[in-house]
């Protein structure tokens, strides 16, 4: 029976990892039956978590016990994209007996407290919040419905539930970390709590570091201070301490500045990020030192290991069976979805991730000539999948979604997916000979969906950016778009730009290599999957946390 008054990590720590953690996530992506997750954030946490398992960390999970998830994205009658909320029940937490009370909007309301435990998924401990209870009222109850709730005030009281809900979990449970990780700014609410427990700035800030996933200004979660004041989030602080704790000047509250400012140590997700989080905030004073930890993702859960064992064992024969079996695997499941069959035999481009417009899911239709040309060559023929999720009221992106399906109607060899989640990402991997990345440059902070793509015998083909920029040698792992002097470049022109240069690279590059040197394109894909499980296996990241930004 677990002693949930005075919790210590169910397993015995490793000693390189012993100083105790909490790691504040809004999302985590553990395991597909656990659908509090959106897409890459959560994907990141989930594989943290599982590495610190793995390596026996002294870490424990924070997040948000989400009723209606993130959403459930189905169809509309004529196939375009339905986003609906159901109620979610999980038999496999655990009620913790711990429930309390934090104020928001200054009324008193109750926080009960479940629990993940480690064997359940082979994840590190994982904490979740829930204000969905029969003592609250029903405005109460809502704040943990919805993940990234549209309603600006309850997306503040959410951020108070995941910051200052969760520290004081922390103080529930008599865990008492020595580190406080916030992934992200969601739970910087926690250090208004932290100042009442530890009595000054500078004794949170000797415990605090913060993870950064934003690579623009604009990108950085702002809200009024003043709603936030009527809210709660700072913990019975007047505007005039906040305003001296954290330097804000102005109407506007910026949850990452908070952040940064309360932290002893930062980070960025790629050594690009890093790069351009310096600079991105070095107007700024009382800046910590902004350190890059390169996001990656867990072997043990991603990786087809049939495909590993095959290539390490260097059978060729049996390596190009396996992956034959897994396209045509996963697409009985796009034909179940979409009523096309597509051929395992043929090249298979996959586009899958969060859908958002920088991301430009549909810059290879831009042109739709030489869309049609590809689309309908014979001799070398090519078939694509898209999936994602756009943010539910992400209009501009629902409408790409749906315009995608639309164009999946006049030909055989290109589908749409929904329910883009855990299980359907590793599937869509298997299926993929080319995964496509073409992010608006310098717009993704890192990226991982081609990590867990190369672990499945996928080559990547992607525009310069975030990870792909310490990975990719062209050619010999990946295939990469040509860049150009960006900054110098409006975005219709950039996009311009990208798609021809996108197009050259496949119809001369990729498809010949593919169609007429199969060894040629197992070597590369094979160069991938080593050099993937070499820099951006998630236990090197995890244990790059403890070295960089816990000690000390």
């Amino acid at each position: 029976m677990t002693d949930f008054r005075n919790y210590t990590i169910p397993y015995e720590i490793s000693p390189e990892f012993s100083k105790k953690t909490a790691y504040f996530s809004m999302e985590f992506a553990i395991h597909q039956p656990l659908k509090i997750y959106s897409g890459g954030l959560g994907f990141l946490s989930g594989s943290h978590l599982r590495s610190a398992y793995e390596l026996k960390q002294n870490l424990i999970g924070i997040g948000i016990l989400w009723k209606y998830g993130y959403y459930d994205q189905s169809r509309n009658q004529d196939q375009t994209m339905k986003a609906e909320w159901y109620e979610k029940t999980y038999s496999f937490l655990e009620d913790t007996g711990i429930k309390y009370q934090i104020s928001i909007h200054g009324n008193p309301i109750w926080v009960k407290a479940y629990y993940l435990a480690p064997e359940t998924f082979e994840s590190a401990p994982l904490f979740l919040l829930s204000t969905d209870l029969p003592e609250n009222d029903y405005l109460s109850q809502t704040i943990t419905h919805r993940l990234y709730d549209s309603d600006t005030a309850a997306k503040v009281a959410q951020f108070i539930m995941l910051g200052i809900g969760g520290a004081r979990l922390l103080d529930e449970l008599n865990f008492n970390p020595e580190v406080y990780h916030l992934n992200e700014a969601h739970g910087v609410s926690s250090v208004f709590h932290l100042m009442r427990k530890f009595g000054s700035k500078e004794e949170v800030k000797k415990r605090l570091v913060f993870t950064t996933h934003t690579p623009e200004e604009a990108g950085n979660e702002k809200h009024d201070i003043y709603l936030c004041e009527q809210m709660g989030y700072f913990n019975g602080y007047s505007l005039n301490e906040v305003r001296e704790l954290t330097g804000m000047e102005g109407d506007l509250f910026n949850h990452s500045l908070a952040a940064f400012r309360f932290a002893r140590k930062a980070n960025g997700v790629s050594k690009l990020h890093g790069e351009v989080s310096r600079e991105m905030w070095s107007k700024y004073s009382d800046i910590p030192e902004i350190t890059s930890i390169t996001n990656s993702q867990n072997y043990s859960y991603w990786a087809d290991k049939q495909l590993y064992n095959y290539m390490d064992e260097s059978d060729s024969k049996k390596f190009d069976e396996r992956k034959y079996f897994l396209k045509k695997q996963t697409f009985e499941i796009v034909a179940d979805q979409t009523g096309q069959l597509l051929d395992p035999n043929v090249l298979t481009i996959v586009w899958a991730r969060r859908f958002a417009g920088y991301k430009r899911a549909d810059l290879i239709t831009r042109d739709l000539q030489r869309f049609e040309e590809l689309i309908t060559n014979s001799e070398h023929p090519i078939q694509i999948i898209w999936a994602g999720k756009p943010y539910p009221s992400d209009y501009g992106s629902i409408s790409i979604f749906n315009q995608l399906v639309h164009l999946s109607k006049k030909y055989p060899n290109i589908a749409v997916c929904v329910g883009y989640e855990l299980t359907l990402s590793k599937q869509l991997k298997q299926a993929a000979d080319v995964w496509l990345n073409n992010p608006r440059v310098p717009r993704e902070a890192s990226g991982t969906s081609g990590m867990t793509a190369a672990m499945n015998g996928a080559v990547n083909f992607s525009t310069f950016d975030g990870w792909i920029c310490e990975f990719a040698e062209h050619g010999k792992n990946s295939f990469i778009v040509p860049t150009a002097d960006y900054q110098n470049l409006s975005i219709p022109d950039q996009d311009n730009f990208d798609l021809q240069n996108l197009y050259q690279v496949l119809e001369n590059e990729i498809v010949p290599t593919f169609y007429e040197d199969k060894n040629g394109w197992r070597t590369i894909l094979q160069q991938g999957m080593k050099d993937v499980l070499a820099g951006f296996e998630s236990n090197r990241m995890a244990t790059e946390y403890y070295e960089i930004m816990y000690k000390g």
